[in-house]
């Protein structure tokens, strides 16, 4: 399947499954679609500067990284849609909720990085895409604590990307503002 149609196909599969639950980008009244594009975008942008080996395969994981672990999806509704590959790289990214909440990073982090490459630039481009202005109702020790969750990705999945290791570096220097 060509870049585009592949990028369609999941876009409009997560789109709905995160519609369903009227999910939006928190602290914010946007639809969740526009963190999953924005977070594709970056895999495209990280592409066009180093390509990513299997950027369709790729171009999936960031529309989809979410829909485990915040919808109704299945893994098995994702094989089926996706095939294995795919639905195994999402479960990768998706935070284990049975662990304690401080736990859950390191153990995703674990799973990512005994996952293929492709798996590691999304969880970058996805902490690049989340240093946004963070939510009004964000205290000070949430936001050092997203911080340091942020550089904690950025050594553990040094080796990645270079393009999306700057992006993500320079992203924390900017974060910095909003403590």
């Amino acid at each position: 399947m060509d870049l585009q149609s592949t990028y369609q196909h999941a876009i409009k599969f997560a789109a709905a499954k995160h519609a369903a639950i009227n999910q939006t980008i928190p602290g914010t009244q946007l639809p969740y679609v526009v963190h999953l594009s924005n977070v594709a975008m970056e895999i495209l942008t990280a592409h066009a500067a180093e390509p990513i080996a299997d950027i369709n395969f790729t171009i999936q994981l960031a529309l989809l990284h979410d829909t485990l672990e915040d919808t109704d999806v299945t893994f098995d509704e994702l094989q089926q849609h996706f095939g294995d590959r795919v639905a195994a790289g999402v479960a990768a990214l998706t935070k284990n909720k049975e662990l304690p909440k401080t736990d859950r990073m390191a153990d995703s982090l674990a799973r990512i990085k005994n996952s293929p490459k492709e798996v590691w630039v999304v969880k970058l481009a996805d902490r690049i895409t989340n240093l946004q202005e963070p939510p009004k109702h964000w205290d000070k020790p949430k936001k050092e604590a997203y911080l340091k969750e942020a550089e904690l990705i950025l050594t553990e999945l040094k080796g990645a990307n270079a393009y999306l290791e700057q992006r993500l570096h320079q992203k924390l220097t900017d974060y910095q503002a909003y403590i």
